[in-house]
């Protein structure tokens, strides 16, 4: 049997989380929760499917708390998840019969499916590869980085098989995130900034939004999933719009704006 841990990092997700941990039943031996601050079920939750819960605060760096998760995990092997992400069965046969016997490989990438309302997407990024297995002691999240960056040491291999991804069942919860992000981006960009420019601010509103949407929709073919990829490539070049909006907000407030 391999000795795996999943990892899983949440904050109110009494909704979605059962979801996750059921696919993980005889899969991952032993589930690690680190838990930000859920004012719901959601420790109650994962305590009744026996996972350990360490409860940790993060408010901009979310691979820190990654981090903790994989201090903690008892298993040879990690699986890190979010809530709101299932491992089908067959999936869970293929990593298993991968780790039996990993040859070079400290991690593993595996097909991520994002679905969008319901339906799955293929095109515009929503279908590709990303590490989400590998050996305790091989790999751990930058420091204080706030897009969770995983640093590697030895050989990465792929395993053919999908993990489905469930972020978005409503545009609504599309804006409450992207809200909730880009008000910790934008605050991150301005500390590290003496000063901003209106030039760079309206290129990234302009130009860098235009191509945005070009890449997306039509280099990574989003127009293939039809209303759907039109509407996530949309939602995906509004959100870094909105971040910079707020950092022009509160460049303006802070006096760091420049010509």
């Amino acid at each position: 049997m391999v000795n795996l841990t999943a990892v899983i990092i949440a904050k109110n997700e009494e909704g979605r989380i059962g979801k996750c941990l059921d696919s993980l039943k005889g899969f991952a031996g032993s589930i690690v929760v680190i838990d930000n601050l859920s004012t719901d079920r959601t420790v109650e939750l994962c305590k009744k499917y026996g996972a350990e819960v360490i409860v940790h605060e993060e408010k901009e760096y979310f691979g820190n708390q990654r981090n903790i998760g994989i201090k903690n995990a008892p298993g040879e092997w990690i699986i890190q998840m979010d809530a709101d992400e299932i491992v089908p069965k067959e999936t869970a046969d293929k990593i298993i019969k991968a780790l039996q016997s990993p040859g070079e490989f400290v991690a593993f990438n595996v097909l991520r499916k994002n679905f969008f309302l319901g339906r799955p997407l293929k095109t515009a990024g929503n279908y590709s590869y990303m590490t989400k297995i590998f050996k305790k002691g091989r790999a751990v999240y930058a420091d204080n980085c706030f897009h969770e960056e995983l640093n590697i040491d030895g050989p990465v291999g792929n395993i053919d098989a999908e993990i489905d991804h469930y972020p978005f069942t409503s545009i609504s919860q599309v804006i409450d995130k992207c809200n909730y992000y880009s008000e910790i981006e934008s605050d991150l960009f301005l500390r590290s900034k003496d000063k901003v420019s209106i030039k760079e601010i309206k290129y990234r509103l302009t130009w860098k939004s235009l191509k945005l949407f070009w890449k997306l929709y039509f280099r990574k073919k989003g127009y293939k999933d039809g209303m759907h990829g039109l509407a996530w490539c949309i939602l995906n070049v509004i959100g870094p719009q909105v971040r910079w909006m707020k950092i022009w907000e509160k460049a303006s407030k802070e006096g760091k704006l420049t010509d």
